[in-house]
C-alpha cells in the first residue's frame, strides 16, 4: 500500500483506538511525519504519560516502550516491530547488575535510561545523556558510583566532573562505528562546520567535537547556534529532524554506516498492523514497574 493511503489509514486508527503516536528522532522520515511527537525516549513517555490517550504506539526500540508502559501503567503500549531491540541495553543483564552490586555494596548505581526496565529497577537513580552530568555532580563525594550500561556515556560525565566512576563495558554499536579519523576527515573537507556529537560516541572523538549533548539538545544546539554549517556525529535519522528545525542550515554526517538497523525496523505499514490488532503489547511485571519507577523518579526530582 503507499505511503499516502498508509498515513490516511493510520490517522483512522489513531481516532478509533484514541492513540497517540510517538517516534524517536532516529526513526525513518515517514514515520516521524505521522508521529504526535517526535523526540527523545524518555521525553516521549513522559508526554504520552500526560495525554488522555488509551493507546500508545511507541516507534522506537523495546527499552522505550518499556518505559512508556512504567510512566503510563494504565494505557496500552504497542511497539510496531517487537524485534526493534537495543544491543546497549543487552549488553548487561539484571543478573550481571546484581552480582556487581552485591560486590559493591556501598555503591552507588547510574542507569542509563538506554536499559531494560529489569536493569532500572536494580537501580539508584536514572539518567538520561543529556542528564547524566547533573545526576552523577548530585551523588555525595567520596560515594563509589557504578554506571550501566554505556561506558562512553559514563567516560564522558567522569571527564567532565573529574571525579572516578566505574563503568559498564557497554555500548552503543552504531555510535562507536565513528572514529576520530572520520571526524578529522570531515573537518578537512568542511573547515567551516561545527562538529557536534553525541555522548555515545567513542571518547577519542567525543574529546574533538565543538559541541556535545544528546539528541534533543543537538537539534536545541544547531538551530540557536549563528553556525551555518555543521558536522553531525550521531544516528543518522537525526538529520531528518535537524534539517526541517533549521531551515537555511546545512548538514553533514560524518558516516552512514551510523545507521542503527533496529530503528529502521519499524514501518508504516507496521504501525497500521499494530493499531488494527493492538499488538504486538509491551508491558513490564508490576512489582518491577514499581522498583524501576523510583530510580526514574529520583532523577526527574533533581
Amino acid at each position: 500500500m503507499p505511503a499516502e493511503k498508509l498515513a490516511v489509514r493510520l490517522a483512522e486508527l489513531k481516532k478509533q483506538r484514541n492513540a497517540v503516536i510517538l517516534a524517536h528522532a532516529y526513526q525513518v522520515p515517514d514515520i516521524q511525519d505521522v508521529a504526535d511527537h517526535v523526540g527523545d525516549s524518555l521525553g516521549l513517555s513522559r508526554l504520552a504519560a500526560n495525554t488522555d490517550a488509551a493507546v500508545i504506539l511507541f516507534c522506537g526500540v523495546h527499552f522505550m516502550a518499556e518505559t512508556a508502559a512504567i510512566l503510563s501503567p494504565n494505557k496500552t503500549v504497542l511497539l510496531p516491530d517487537e524485534n526493534a531491540g537495543c544491543p546497549m541495553a543487552n549488553m548487561i543483564t539484571p543478573r550481571q547488575l546484581g552480582e556487581w552490586r552485591k560486590n559493591n555494596p556501598d555503591a552507588i548505581v547510574v542507569t542509563y535510561v538506554n536499559s531494560s526496565a529489569a536493569v532500572k529497577a536494580l537501580s539508584d537513580i536514572c539518567c538520561t545523556s543529556a542528564n547524566a552530568v547533573e545526576v552523577v555532580a548530585s551523588i555525595p563525594a567520596g560515594r563509589k558510583i557504578l554506571f550501566v550500561p554505556d561506558r562512553n556515556l559514563g567516560h564522558y560525565v567522569m571527564t567532565k566532573l573529574g571525579r572516578p566512576i566505574e563503568l559498564w563495558n557497554g555500548f552503543c554499536p552504531t555510535h562507536e562505528r565513528m572514529l576520530p579519523e572520520m571526524a578529522a576527515a570531515a573537518r578537512k573537507k568542511y573547515p567551516d562546520a561545527l562538529l557536534v556529537a553525541h555522548p555515545e560516541c567513542r571518547p577519542a572523538l567525543v574529546e574533538t567535537a565543538d559541541h556535545v549533548s544528546s539528541t534533543t539538545g543537538m537539534i536545541s544546539f544547531c538551530r540557536d547556534n549563528p553556525a551555518k554549517e555543521f558536522i553531525i556525529a550521531s544516528e543518522i535519522g537525526i538529520l531528518y529532524p535537524l534539517r526541517k528545525a533549521c531551515p537555511g542550515k546545512t548538514f553533514h554526517f560524518l558516516t552512514e554506516i551510523a545507521d542503527c538497523p533496529n530503528m529502521k525496523l519499524n514501518n508504516l505499514e507496521k504501525m497500521v498492523w499494530a493499531l488494527e490488532d493492538l499488538a504486538p503489547t509491551v508491558s513490564v511485571p508490576k512489582d518491577i514497574a514499581e522498583k524501576a519507577l523510583l530510580p526514574i523518579k529520583r532523577m526527574l526530582e533533581l
